[in-house]
């Protein structure tokens, strides 16, 4: 999976927000009550329970997560196994591969079918979808993101799915990352998108919208937005790969929601339980020591406009080599035991 991006400029309207609730370790609005610990925790892949009873959303029982655990536990770590399951038990979002997407969906929808859940998905292959000067990344042209895109939709199929369709695409585009000569592409790309995963019956989708801590003010998202093909949508994403607390979170999102005819949103709480790292924004996107997983996956948010906290940028994969971390989208078990060890929930 990709890393993060830097999160540009901190917020303005919402600073005093977001800085109160970092200084309270806010990890979340209402949602699941604290599960009695790391020990009670289900066996991966049967669907663990998030705290509120089962989830809704489909465990993979062969993430990284899950490896290590069981690695863990023939080692003879089994404290440490655990803890681990905080994360390995709860259903993180898949990532289509850039290749081909389709094998991999279709064994995770063929295991959230068996259980009567929902995948969660995040689509991730725009042309240009980095920042630099050769904007690297993604599919090649439009006509391969065609192609790729339509595999995707394809690979799902009649499954009950949750997509997040291009995390950073619209943000970039409001930042001034992705070049001018490409926005009018970018947009049309991402409304296909919409209109081809939507023609799937048990599928939502979800066009990310970035964080509060990246674009000021989240009015500039708006009109955005609407040329990506939102009305179309079932809603935005907020957060994915950052560490914006859930209270600052739902704030920005509501400020888009009333603005874009109150839709609705999904906030990313994998690595939130802690907040942002304070200091230097610039530097807090990328591997940030201390953190925490947030609340955990649900859709019982007791809050009309969130449809669900998700777990979409996988914890503990790296951001990128900072700070001692692998490549980007490498599982590093070491933060993740972090992670695991401070959640509070």
């Amino acid at each position: 999976m990709p890393a993060a991006v830097p999160r540009r400029r901190p917020v303005t309207v919402l600073g005093l927000l977001l800085c109160l609730a970092a200084a309270a370790a806010c990890s979340g609005g209402p949602g699941p009550a604290p599960e009695p610990g790391p020990g009670a925790a289900a066996p991966s892949g049967a669907g663990a329970d998030t705290g509120t009873g089962e989830s809704p959303y489909w465990v993979d029982p062969q993430t990284d997560a899950a490896r290590q655990v069981a690695a863990w536990e023939a080692a003879g770590r089994n404290s440490d196994a655990q803890v681990l399951r905080r994360i390995a038990d709860r259903p993180m979002a898949l990532w289509g591969p850039g290749g081909d997407p389709g094998p991999e969906i279709r064994r995770a929808g063929a295991g959230a079918r068996a259980t009567g859940r929902t995948l969660v998905l995040a689509a991730h292959n725009l042309p240009y979808r980095g920042c630099g000067p050769r904007s690297a990344g993604g599919a090649k042209n439009a006509t391969d993101y065609r192609r790729w895109i339509g595999a995707f939709a394809d690979s799902i199929a009649n499954t009950k799915a949750v997509v997040i369709l291009e995390p950073d695409a619209i943000a970039h585009v409001v930042d001034g990352c992705t070049r001018p000569e490409h926005h009018a592409e970018r947009y049309r790309l991402l409304s296909e998108a919409v209109g081809r995963l939507k023609r799937n019956p048990g599928t939502k989708v979800y066009l990310d919208a970035g964080n509060p801590a990246w674009i000021p003010n989240p009015l500039d998202l708006v009109e955005p937005l609407s040329k990506a093909g939102l009305a179309r949508a079932d809603g935005f994403a907020l957060n994915v790969s950052n560490f914006q607390p859930a209270a600052a979170t739902r704030a920005y999102g509501a400020e888009i929601s009333e603005a874009a005819g109150g839709k609705h949103f999904v906030v990313d709480t994998g690595r939130n339980g802690e907040g942002p790292l304070p200091g230097d924004r610039e530097k807090a996107w990328c591997n940030p020591p201390g953190r925490a997983l947030g609340t955990p996956p649900t859709d019982r948010t007791d809050d009309p406009l969130v449809d669900a906290y998700l777990w979409i940028k996988r914890p503990g994969e790296s951001d990128g080599p900072c700070r001692g971390g692998p490549r980007a989208g490498t599982w590093w078990p070491d933060y993740a035991l972090g992670l695991a060890r401070r959640a509070r929930e």
